[in-house]
């Protein structure tokens, strides 16, 4: 494996190549991971709170801008 410093040499389009690999790797066990036993009730729970209109659902783009508008 690389170390950090191996990796920082690498051009960005090297860094993003070597990044999809690893992520086409980790997706192929995708079958084996087992989600946490909170995730199944924080996804109950966000649902609940979209459907009685408490919870907003933002498309990507509005949620970053609203993200870089808390953190400016």
């Amino acid at each position: 494996m690389k170390d950090i410093m191996e990796i920082k040499q690498l051009s960005r389009e090297e860094k993003l190549r070597v990044m999809e690999a690893i992520w086409e790797d980790l997706s192929s066990e995708e079958q084996s991971l087992q989600s946490p036993t909170w995730h199944e009730s924080a996804l109950k729970e966000t649902e609940q709170r979209v459907q009685s209109g408490h919870e907003q659902i933002l498309d990507w783009k509005e949620a970053k801008k609203e993200l870089q508008k808390r953190f400016e």
